[in-house]
């Protein structure tokens, strides 16, 4: 069952640069984008295991909006975690959306609904 859990408010957010959150022990990057779009992944790093992905650098490869890690620089697109400069990697992608001004993750429900906490 899926369980959406607030995790900040849409105008917490910056457009253009990421945001770590905490829920129930595990990290995501948000990105707001233009036009209040909001993308959620891991915040771990695929090549590196590094929570870092939120400092990572927005860009596009054409119409495709992509995130480039902060380390290696492994770029990844923000809606399908494929990356484009090592295909062995990918960057886990979570279901995120934008109620009345929150914006909340989505997480298979194991024993409870648990809350977000800022990172």
């Amino acid at each position: 069952m899926t369980t959406w859990i607030p995790v900040c408010r849409l105008d917490d957010l910056e457009v253009l640069w990421g945001e770590a959150v905490l829920v129930d022990g595990e990290q995501f990057a948000l990105f707001r984008l233009p036009g209040d779009r909001v993308h959620a992944v891991s915040n771990e790093d695929p090549a590196t295991g590094s929570q870092v992905l939120a400092r990572g650098i927005v860009g596009s490869r054409g119409d495709r909006v992509t995130i480039a890690s902060p380390l290696h620089k492994q770029v990844y697109d923000l809606e399908t975690g494929e990356c484009y400069s090592t295909p062995e990697y990918s960057l886990p992608v979570v279901g995120v959306r934008v109620v009345d001004g929150v914006v909340e993750i989505a997480r298979t429900s194991r024993s409870g609904a648990g809350t977000g906490v800022a990172a």
